[in-house]
């Protein structure tokens, strides 16, 4: 049942009742999820505009294109120019449709900067094979869900993010495992779609997915405020190609530690629900939330009652995805 004081605030704030173990702090202050989100975001920008003054002078690459009608060759700039650049310059078309890059072969970020001379491809929701953009999709569709937690609630509650499983199409939602601290609350079906039309609003804004590896000591200070994160940057550090970066994005204000890659923008998000909530126990974190949702790309019509009906009731079970864990083999257990 719904908690009695579940009612919605203006600005789609959900108003609960506090828990007697009230929000977790790493100081005598009390955290504000906007402060917090805030103070990751200038964190991102100062470290994104650090690296990007690192680029000593301007040097060309040479990017041949494979498209389906035709070929082409562009001279751009070496880390700087993106896969959303190369498409401005070839087809109006391709910068909103396309979602993901390849990159010699390799799964790539539309707006994550080419660093070599690459063969280049770029996928949509309607190629033969959408196997690698529905994943991206779908991993998307999690780190979208974690904004939801972080924006739904009054900032006098506070909401610690865990984790997202990797991408499962097959098992008819994403998740995100959170810690919520509500642990008698079950959300309404009229606050489910509340929290669904956060999400979905996103598509209005079209807002783009920004990727940046940086250093675990800056990562850990990005998320100190959050017990879970903190704890998973060093061996997420030790599995990187480096042994020492971390990698996260940002969609507007909202940062988050995935390792990707995930779509172009907001704007090609198309239905969007959240489905269910479901308590689970992990023996590193202790109780939390596991949050489901299930969407669809704006390129992908379906009528309502299917969507609501067949799609929006199978992601109301439980998703089997492996429940977080922080242990000595982490590196053993695939996170997204």
């Amino acid at each position: 049942m719904a908690a009695p004081c579940g009612r919605f605030a203006l600005l789609r704030k959900l108003s609960v009742p506090k828990t007697p173990s009230g929000c977790y702090k790493h100081t005598d202050t009390q955290l504000a999820n906007s402060a917090v989100r805030e103070k990751r975001s200038k964190m991102f920008e100062a470290e994104k505009q650090r690296q990007r003054s690192l680029i000593p002078r301007i040097e060309k690459m040479e990017v041949k294109f494979k498209g389906q009608v035709k070929d082409s060759t562009l001279i751009m700039n070496k880390n700087l120019s993106t896969p959303f650049h190369c498409a401005m310059h070839i087809d109006e078309l391709l910068t909103t449709r396309s979602a993901l890059a390849l990159v010699d072969g390799q799964p790539w970020d539309m707006h994550r900067p080419l660093t070599h001379s690459c063969q280049l491809e770029l996928l949509h929701f309607h190629d033969l094979d959408p196997t690698i953009v529905n994943e991206a999709f779908w991993r998307t569709c999690s780190f979208i869900l974690g904004y939801v937690l972080e924006t739904a609630f009054k900032d006098q509650h506070y909401v610690e993010l865990c984790s997202f499983p990797k991408p499962n199409v097959r098992s008819g939602s994403f998740v995100y495992d959170a810690d919520l601290k509500l642990p008698e609350w079950t959300p309404s079906s009229r606050e489910l779609d509340i929290l669904g039309r956060t999400g979905y609003k996103l598509f209005f804004k079209d807002l783009p997915f920004e990727r940046l590896e940086v250093d675990a000591s800056l990562a850990q200070k990005m998320f100190e405020d959050n017990r879970f994160k903190w704890a998973q940057v060093p061996s997420m550090a030790e599995r990187s190609e480096t042994g020492s970066k971390v990698t996260v994005y940002r969609m507007g204000d909202h940062v988050d530690i995935t390792a990707g890659p995930l779509i172009a923008r907001t704007g090609q998000l198309g239905r969007f629900a959240v489905t269910a909530f479901h308590n689970i126990q992990s023996s590193s974190y202790g109780p939390l939330t596991r949050v489901q949702g299930v969407a669809l790309p704006v390129q992908l019509n379906m009528h309502y009652w299917t969507f609501d009906n067949i799609l929006g009731r199978r992601a109301k079970k439980l998703n089997k995805a492996p429940v977080p864990q922080l242990t000595v083999s982490q590196s053993q257990q695939v996170r997204a």
